[in-house]
């Protein structure tokens, strides 16, 4: 008699060439309130993607389902081709994720932190300590020598966590606010360590409250509000949504505030923008050149004394206000 044997289990399907992160329809409900309603990326691989939205907008939450924090309540979700709710372990093997507050033992140095974390991946002793050389080498940290994790700059910190993050080189990381804190010197830090990463082939979906650190390093943007998209693009092509350029004038008096505002009126494109704390007026324009110098003839003729006249592009920080009706700030997402 022929004894019967199980079938071995098929492997985990892994979609071919796809972006390195995908949703359609992605759900998830708090208590019957919408997190996400609907969300969709497409994430091409070896770019970064910027995901901006205010507090509560849902950015942390779909990134703790892309990371397999979290079940998805409806959709689908890919990450390097294989979808989190099925195959979530194939998923863990091929990302890092950086969240919005360190995980390294302060008491350890930068070494003996990577040492642990590669053995707590099951690596071995002997690669173990060759990844952790690598990649104090990779993130500036070698000459840290054996100063505990405690008396490091918050940048070092930071750069240590991206370090320990990419102990089995993921191919696509996952940084939820990694800047949260930071003085501008160590967020500089932090920008270069993340296209270092780029430039060796790991996505990056990053959620960040400081517009400039999403200018500076996302080559695309999703802006999320109530957890449905509201907009999506390349930096340049969501500031272009306001216009393509803008004057300010800013004056050593504020009681002439509103004789400019009518003054840039008549040389813009729109309604004039008035800071009265900052005595800042601005408008778009259409002939940046042409503009500038109508302005500033238009004050002298008129005897107005001006601080200052600026001919710039639009803000991605005016961006995110347009869209979403209020300021970015630099907190933890509360109902994420």
């Amino acid at each position: 008699m022929t004894a019967l044997t199980r079938a071995p289990a098929a492997p985990p399907r892994r979609a071919a060439d796809g972006p390195a992160i995908r949703t359609q329809g992605l759900r998830k409900d708090y208590r019957g309130t919408p997190a996400l309603d609907g969300i969709d990326l497409d994430v091409p691989r070896g770019t970064v993607h910027g995901l901006l939205g205010p507090n509560g907008a849902g950015k942390t939450t779909a990134v703790r389902i892309l990371a397999t924090l979290l079940r998805p309540d409806g959709g689908r979700a890919e990450v390097a081709g294989f979808d989190v709710a099925r195959d979530p372990a194939e998923v863990r093997l091929r990302i890092g994720l950086l969240g919005q507050h360190a995980a390294v033992d302060e008491i350890l140095d930068g070494r003996q932190n990577l040492e642990m974390f590669g053995r707590l991946y099951h690596l071995g002793p002997r690669t173990a300590r060759d990844r952790a050389a690598e990649l104090l080498d990779r993130f500036g940290l070698d000459e840290t020598g054996r100063k505990p994790v405690g008396a490091y700059s918050g940048g070092m910190r930071r750069r240590l966590d991206l370090a320990v993050s990419m102990i089995l080189a993921p191919e696509v990381m996952f940084l939820d606010e990694p800047t949260t804190g930071l003085d501008p010197r160590a967020r500089t830090e932090v920008w270069s360590a993340v296209r270092a990463l780029v430039a060796g082939g790991t996505t990056v979906l990053l959620t960040t409250q400081y517009l400039e650190e999403a200018d500076r390093l996302a080559d695309a943007i999703t802006v999320v509000g109530r957890g449905t998209v509201i907009a999506r693009g390349t930096p340049d092509a969501l500031k272009a949504r306001l216009g393509g350029d803008r004057i300010d004038v800013v004056l050593a008096d504020d009681d002439e505030v509103t004789a400019v505002a009518a003054m840039l009126e008549r040389i813009g494109e729109a309604a004039a923008e008035i800071d009265a704390e900052a005595r800042r007026v601005g408008v778009p324009v259409r002939d940046r050149v042409a503009a500038l110098t109508a302005v500033v003839g238009a004050l002298r003729n008129a005897g107005i004394e001006a601080e200052d006249v600026i001919l710039r592009r639009p803000t991605l920080d005016e961006v995110f206000v347009d869209l979403t009706g209020r300021a970015a700030t630099p907190s933890k997402e509360a109902a994420a």
